[in-house]
């Protein structure tokens, strides 16, 4: 492969990996362009949507090469976000070809998650100190634990790609509900607000709200615009799943 489409490809996958990762639309832009400018290549053209990156070059008498790819709207990775902004500034000090950052972008896309029990277990840390700092107990906050635990055990075994992420608010916010109406009846915790408040933040899409904030606020208002929706449509889906719940739990008078 020429050292010209090599950089193209190494901007386009450097793209790719922080808007797949949940990074703001300026900073795949900027990570991007700084990347071509450090490899020689400044005159790249770069279009940037929440769901998709453009990439362009040539002119003159190179010939133009451009590149589209679709980018599922995900969630956020700080890892893989953080280690091409360090491999960006390092390429911008000369300390990597072409070739070496290409490879080092592989390697950062295929980084593994953290491994599932972490996860589990953050989660139900997470739902356990909210349940606290918004006003419960200690025994509110174990409660919320409990269900942030299980939560996560339903999203990591049962339903991740087998429903669609509707599907997965709506039922993710019932269950944790559901839990926190058994722990409360057995005693485990006295506030069944709190719990429930607690439980259910590890579902929250904080980091995508914020993202649209920035997009909107660097004038990137469909991009923005589209993670906005995407925020809320996940935050109407829990608030129907424990709508749902609380709901029936009225109603049937337990």
């Amino acid at each position: 492969m020429e050292d010209r489409d090599l950089i193209f490809e190494t901007v386009s996958l450097a793209g790719e990996i922080l808007l797949a990762s949940g990074a703001e639309i300026s900073r795949v832009s900027d990570t991007m362009e700084r990347i071509a400018r450090a490899y020689g290549n400044p005159g790249l053209d770069t279009f940037i949507l929440s769901n998709g990156v453009l990439l362009s070059t040539g002119g003159g008498s190179r010939s133009y090469r451009a590149r589209v790819r679709h980018i599922p709207l995900g969630g956020g990775r700080l890892d893989r976000i953080d280690a091409v902004n360090q491999l960006s500034r390092e390429i911008e000090l000369g300390l990597h070809t072409p070739a070496e950052a290409h490879e080092r972008l592989e390697a950062i896309r295929t980084m593994p998650s953290k491994p599932r029990w972490q996860q589990v277990l953050a989660s139900g840390i997470g739902s356990g100190s909210f349940g606290y700092l918004f006003g419960g107990t200690g025994q509110d906050a174990a409660a919320a634990f409990l269900c942030g635990l299980v939560l996560y055990l339903y999203f990591l075994y049962l339903v991740r790609g087998h429903l669609s992420k509707i599907a997965m608010n709506i039922s993710g916010g019932a269950l944790v509900t559901l839990c926190a109406l058994i722990l409360t009846h057995l005693g485990l915790g006295s506030n069944l607000e709190m719990v429930t408040a607690g439980a259910v933040v590890p579902l929250l899409p904080g980091v995508a709200f914020t993202n649209g904030i920035r997009d909107i606020a660097d004038e990137d208002y469909i991009s923005g615009s589209v993670r906005l929706l995407d925020a809320v449509l996940v935050v109407a889906c829990l608030a129907l799943g424990v709508g749902a719940v609380m709901a029936a739990y009225t109603a049937w008078g337990v």
